[in-house]
């Protein structure tokens, strides 16, 4: 479902980042709602396209689609160095802080510790999903009800709170009482933390083909999915306040923790062991769908033909799976979660708006291709209008930590134009390609799967027939 999908790590990371930047309670709830409206607007357009760009790769395979193989290339090159590497480590991180903060109830648990863990746990992941599908699925199944469970507790508890009448801090008057007044460029940024939460919306793209009437059933997912995870989040986060004080949860180190000791007493151990069973669950689903990611990427010619090889007993994808492995526990040794949620959303965000972009240039060059779903023009442009507020007061507010993110995805340029554009290229460069291929094929006993034909057919134009199921003409 895609609400399991969206609920992951994010709603037990980002309420310190989004209160911190907000400046107060009242502003951080309202911040919580509308980055929901959002994630909704941005659902909608996915899902137009989606059903009229049949192909599995989501964000990627659109924009390769639509702009051609360069801009692409430079959203692969950032998702692969970027986007799932970084919100692993975050998750990662997540998990190790809340395994190891009873250890430390005192102190903020070693950075050389919480390091191993994550690292430990991220290679006993990728084993797993090298190992079996079925078993990676498994535990996905599994590992949802520790999430579950965890919001769960914390919402119930927070409404038995507030049922006995501690809602002071909730009030109007306390709520809006600003510690600091923020600035646009801080606002923006605590979008940005709400928006890491939020990540997942799109994941429904990845797996397009194989809804049961799309044209019906995505709309329907989208419009009782984001609607509930918001206000999860929001109900999830007034529990959190019913019970700690901004200043409190602003030096937790894990905030469902310190909710735990304050109001569950004795079985305060449960909220730590739900969150770690929710991370590991959350690290996972991302090892699962980064590696698809860079085999659609390699089988484009976009990334190493090996990244698009598959075990030849297990079908699982062990290149792409150690790419990814081995770009996330960089990461990790060298992020603070904090700055990497902000590295992460802003690539995020910044590959959500070329993507809907795409959509409305993709409407002015083929105005007869058939739409089953045809969203209203106002959806992507709200959306794009706030998608460009967001990013250029966020670039503004935290240049050096935005900025990196796009000069990294810049860097993809002339990886283009000498890896993948410069056909004619010596023949000694081939020869080491050949046999190094040849070499990590033996190693890992992978060999090319076998195509889907309908994965590989080139989209038709048919005349444009589709009643907007959505929102009337546009």
């Amino acid at each position: 479902s895609v609400q399991r999908n969206i609920i992951g790590s994010g709603i037990f990371i980002s309420p310190k980042g989004v209160l911190e930047h907000s400046g107060s309670v009242g502003l951080a709830l309202i911040v919580w709602v509308l980055g929901g409206c959002i994630a909704a607007l941005g659902s909608l357009c996915y899902a137009e396209l989606g059903v009229t760009i049949p192909k599995s790769g989501g964000d990627y395979s659109y924009v390769t689609e639509i702009f051609g193989g360069l801009v692409g290339f430079l959203l692969l090159w950032s998702a692969v160095l970027i986007m799932y590497p970084t919100t692993l480590a975050v998750i990662a991180l997540t998990f190790s802080n809340y395994v190891l903060q009873p250890v430390f109830p005192d102190c903020v648990p070693p950075y050389m510790a919480t390091r191993l863990l994550s690292t430990v746990c991220l290679l006993f992941l990728t084993w797993v999903n090298c190992s079996s599908v079925r078993l990676a699925t498994r535990i996905q199944d599994v590992f949802t009800v520790g999430k579950l469970a965890a919001l769960g507790l914390i919402i119930v508890v927070g409404l038995v709170q507030i049922c006995k009448g501690n809602y002071e801090g909730l009030t109007p008057h306390v709520a809006f009482e600003f510690s600091r007044t923020p600035s646009v460029g801080q606002i923006a940024l605590a979008f940005l933390q709400a928006s890491f939460a939020f990540s997942g919306w799109n994941f429904l793209n990845y797996v397009t083909e194989e809804v049961v009437e799309p044209r019906r059933n995505l709309p329907r997912a989208i419009y009782i999915s984001i609607p509930l995870v918001t206000f999860v989040y929001t109900l999830t986060n007034i529990a959190y306040f019913s019970a700690m004080s901004p200043e409190e949860l602003l030096s937790s180190n894990a905030v469902a923790v310190t909710f735990g000791e304050k109001l569950l007493g004795m079985f305060s151990v449960i909220m730590p062991i739900s969150v770690a069973l929710s991370t590991f669950g959350g690290i996972n689903g991302y090892l699962f769908t980064s590696s698809r990611l860079c085999f659609s990427g390699a089988r484009e010619g976009h990334l190493p033909s090996l990244l698009a090889m598959i075990h030849f007993k297990n079908c699982t994808p062990i290149p792409a799976l150690l790419c990814c492995c081995t770009a996330t526990i960089v990461i990790l040794c060298i992020g603070e979660t904090h700055n990497l949620i902000n590295y992460v959303s802003f690539i995020n965000y910044l590959s959500y708006g070329v993507t809907i972009a795409g959509l409305l240039y993709y409407r002015w060059k083929k105005p007869k291709l058939y739409r089953p779903i045809k969203v209203n023009l106002l959806v992507p442009v709200t959306y794009l209008m706030f998608w460009a507020m967001l990013l250029g007061f966020s670039l503004y507010s935290e240049p050096v930590v935005c900025g990196v993110g796009l000069v990294i995805m810049l860097t993809g340029v002339p990886v283009y134009f000498l890896g993948v554009h410069w056909k004619s290229k010596p023949k000694c460069i081939y020869d080491f390609i050949e046999s190094a291929t040849y070499v990590a094929q033996r190693l890992c006993f992978v060999v090319f799967p076998q195509f889907d034909p309908i994965e590989i057919s080139p989209i038709e134009e048919w005349p444009d027939k589709s009643s907007n199921i959505l929102s009337g003409k546009s």
